[in-house]
């Protein structure tokens, strides 16, 4: 049997634009609580949202922003975020989401790449003195105005005028095909590259990963994950705004006990998160203090789940429904999730099955045939989720998707008989020693399960012999006895195949990631190659990253 599967197609795809079904969810509950920030206690009903929203867009047109002019938004999690998100998707302009982790090179280069007329950012947060690097960049961009979050401006174009209404501002029809948020891949080489997507792209991938989990209006979702990135605003803001469920944000930037103390104080029914953030939240010392019966489901997507967490999510975080989702930033983003009903094995150990209105395959890389299932090779989707393009770059486009609709993910995995999905790295993760070609994944679940080993990742370094050998970066449990690799070599011998048991060990406090939560491991193969003096050895992976 091929590595084909597509997904049902009922309910069918909302066909609105985002601003056309916020307004519907407005209608049908305009008294439930909408959105509440937690570490300020401010909250808003769906009507006062809807207020604030057009207050915005009514703002935003006055200052000559419409349908196609891009708008910049340089903030961690807050109100206003959400508040933009609506906003913008109302009148038409395209919301350019840049990662609050950027410094000014990077600032400069996604402005002037995406053509942002206007900036919305924040003062500062945390180390960062957003003001000091916007004012530093901006006169060699074509920005025409900032808006400072909390600044008087800010204040004059977010202020209701009753005398104006959005609908009389807005001259220009607006379809959900047209292009409304462009969002930058934190890519491992050269410049990111601008994923542009539409409402039809996201308010889907919004709904059905939410319709996946069961949500209702009853519904409260804790939001850690960044707004900026798809977790965040698409399955997290317009899974919630289609369902008209409350939109809860924890804290402007993650932390575990914030987020635990959120879900408690909140009674939130959902909880969203990357593996870290899970495992923190697991270790933290305050766990058990925590009352978290309220949690019904959740998402765990970002990055390769360990079974460990995922379990502990279902016993002791009362996710009894949780979810493991797949996908990517160009497939707006989930292709793949598991099912409430699943059993324990496939809500463990998959990434579930092909969404809705979907298609997936597994092709051999080398060839683009498809391969049966059960056999490794490079995932596929087609369907209403894959991007419009990436913004200004059509070579990078047609890299990336084939003529017949295919996006190509550069991920390595495998369709099971039943059409689950296991993913088993990315094709430039995948070490080749001597010949034979191992999967990091599996050396990562297998080394989990060493009772001292809070967290794990395995890279591909150079080696003169076998062209490459594996390393581990551990991050021990607290109070462990010390590791290294004769110790990991005690452990897996008789349990692993030789070849799969890493050479190197290098116990860490903490891994490079990105500002969602993917690991780095372009990164960490560099850092690992220099500490152990490999540089110019063999022609390992990192002259295929």
């Amino acid at each position: 049997m091929e590595s084909y599967a597509a997904g049902e197609t009922e309910p069918p795809l909302l066909e609105g634009t985002i601003g056309q079904t916020f307004e519907a969810t407005v209608a049908r509950h305009p008294d439930r609580e909408a959105l509440v920030e937690y570490a300020t206690g401010r909250r808003w009903t769906w009507a006062e949202l809807d207020r604030d929203v057009d207050a915005l867009a009514v703002g935003l047109r006055r200052a000559g922003i419409g349908k196609g002019d891009r708008v910049g938004i340089w903030a961690p999690n807050c109100a206003e975020w959400t508040i933009v998100q609506v906003a913008t998707a109302k009148i038409g302009a395209i919301l350019v989401n840049i990662n609050p982790a950027y410094r000014t090179h990077e600032l400069a280069y996604a402005l002037n790449q995406s053509g942002v007329r206007l900036l919305i950012s924040a003062e500062s947060f945390k180390t960062s003195d957003y003001r000091a690097m916007v004012e530093e960049v901006v006169g060699d961009t074509p920005v025409e105005q900032v808006l400072y979050l909390g600044s008087e401006e800010w204040a004059a174009a977010t202020v209701s005028d009753p005398g104006v209404t959005l609908a009389e501002l807005l001259d220009e029809k607006l379809s959900p095909l047209d292009p409304i948020n462009i969002q930058y891949t934190s890519g491992t080489t050269g410049y990111p590259k601008g994923a542009t997507l539409s409402h039809r792209n996201i308010l889907n991938n919004g709904f059905f990963t939410t319709e996946l989990i069961r949500f209702t209006e009853e519904d409260r979702l804790c939001i850690p994950v960044p707004f900026y990135h798809c977790f965040g605003m698409v399955m997290g803001n317009l899974g919630c705004i289609s369902h008209g469920a409350t939109m809860v944000i924890p804290a402007p930037g993650f932390d575990p006990e914030t987020t635990l103390r959120c879900v408690a104080e909140e009674r939130c029914t959902g909880l969203y998160g990357v593996p870290t953030m899970f495992i923190a939240m697991q270790h933290h010392p305050t766990f058990a203090e925590h009352d978290l019966s309220s949690l019904r489901t959740g998402v765990m997507a970002g990055s390769i789940c360990p079974v460990e967490v995922m379990r502990r999510c279902v016993d002791d975080m009362h996710m009894a429904e949780v979810s493991i989702a797949y996908g990517m930033t160009e497939t707006s983003p989930v292709s793949c999730q598991t099912r409430d009903d699943d059993d324990l094995e496939r809500r463990t150990a998959t990434i579930g099955r092909v969404h809705p209105h979907v298609e997936i395959k597994v092709v051999d890389p080398a060839t683009g045939e498809t391969v049966p299932r059960g056999t490794a090779g490079e995932l596929c989707t087609r369907g209403y989720s894959v991007m419009l393009g990436y913004w200004d770059d059509p070579d990078k486009t047609a890299e990336a998707v084939d003529p017949d609709g295919w996006m190509h993910t550069g991920d390595l995995a495998e369709m099971r008989e039943d059409g689950y999905c296991n993913i088993v790295g990315r094709i430039k993760d995948m070490v080749i020693r001597g010949g034979e070609n191992i999967y990091p994944r599996e050396i990562e679940e297998f080394l989990y399960t060493h009772p001292d080993v809070e967290d794990v990742q395995v890279i591909g370094v150079p080696d003169e012999r076998y062209g490459e050998e594996l390393a581990a970066w551990v991050k021990l449990r607290e109070g462990a006895e010390p590791l290294d690799a004769e110790g990991v070599r005690a452990f897996a011998t008789g349990r692993l195949a030789h070849y799969k048991i890493p050479r190197y060990v290098l116990v860490v406090e903490e891994f490079p990631m990105t500002v969602t939560g993917k690991i780095r491991k372009v990164q960490m193969r560099e850092e690992t190659t220099r500490q152990l003096g490999l540089e110019g050895v063999g022609h390992g992976a990192e002259s295929r990253a």
